[in-house]
């Protein structure tokens, strides 16, 4: 089936009476695909809304927001009952349980496929970002995107490939291409320069000062954190060291363990390897490179009785040991 036929398929999940939630986890991808679903759907339903339900504090992310102005809403402030149609973009139902209270009418991600559940699903793990997906539906439409959602598209791309240095495909660097006559670069360099507030490098900092680095990978657990996306920092600046190919880097948010993991790409799956690490405490997954997983601190005790700060980073140390040592396809 060709861009132009799911595409068609995806349109005909609506009509003028549609009131469509976009749910999304937010970053730059996420949110240019849910602004490519809102640009398409325009004049054809009712109402489009994006919401989302992590909390945004990078720099960078907040900068998007800010420039590209996406409309975007808090998941808490949603009625749901207004809405009648739900879609989500860039993650897939099963991710986090936020998405788990609706039911989708239609899932596009480029994430490798864990829960087909909608009536539509177009789902392409070959692809870096989800931003590229968008892409080829805007050209499929024949929709020229204005010069904000152009870079914000670009964005996207940018963020979720580095910049073309992890999972990376043709399609990508060709939708980068074909955005790059329409976008506002003046957008795309000031989001790309708001990198880093004085709190994350205090936080950085001490994550230099207190990394342990163990057969070429490096681990840091900040204990009780008030800023998950400082973990993505820290996990992002750990893979530039020498000869270390392996980042895990995990703190405590909210009741939850999360745990940031990155490598580069050679030997192993980042995605693969921390679902078959910690899927049965939470949920857990990604790509090659780069995954992440958000896990109930309940059921981690029941494993390991304590969950103070050294516990936690023990055990985060021994299972990525053991579980990385193992051959993954």
């Amino acid at each position: 089936m060709n861009n132009r036929e799911k595409l068609n398929r995806f349109l005909h999940l609506f009509n003028s009476s549609s009131k469509v939630l976009v749910v999304i986890n937010a970053d730059p991808d996420s949110i240019a695909s849910a602004m490519v679903v809102k640009r398409l759907l325009w004049r054809k339903v009712c109402e489009v809304c994006i919401a989302c339900f992590n909390k945004i504090s990078r720099p960078d992310n907040l900068a998007m927001i800010e420039y590209t102005d996406p409309g975007l809403m808090d998941l808490d402030d949603i009625v749901k009952e207004r809405f009648n149609s739900f879609v989500v973009v860039d993650s897939q139902p099963d991710h986090n349980e936020r998405f788990a209270q609706f039911s989708y009418d239609a899932i596009i991600d480029h994430h490798p496929l864990t829960c087909d559940t909608a009536t539509y699903a177009d789902i392409r793990p070959d692809y870096g970002a989800c931003s590229t997906i968008m892409t080829q539906y805007l050209k499929s439409r024949k929709i020229k995107p204005s010069s904000k959602l152009a870079a914000a598209l670009i964005l996207g791309i940018k963020t979720d490939t580095a910049n073309f240095t992890r999972q990376t495909g043709l399609k990508d660097i060709k939708a980068f291409q074909y955005l790059y006559q329409f976008a506002d670069h003046n957008i795309v360099i000031k989001v790309e320069r708001a990198v880093l507030t004085q709190e994350d490098l205090d936080f950085l900092g001490h994550a230099i000062k207190q990394r342990k680095i163990i057969s070429n990978r490096v681990f840091f657990h900040a204990g009780n954190i008030t800023k998950p996306d400082e973990l993505v920092v820290v996990a992002d600046f750990f893979l530039t060291i020498a000869r270390v190919n392996w980042s895990v880097i995990s703190g405590v948010y909210e009741k939850k363990l999360i745990i940031i993991l990155r490598n580069d790409g050679l030997r192993k799956g980042a995605g693969v390897t921390i679902k078959e690490a910690f899927s049965r405490y939470g949920s857990a997954g990604g790509h090659k490179t780069m995954a992440r997983a958000e896990l109930d601190l309940k059921l981690v005790r029941k494993k390991i009785k304590s969950v103070n700060k050294k516990a936690l980073g023990d055990w985060i140390v021994s299972v990525i040991e053991k579980t990385a040592g193992k051959k993954i396809e």
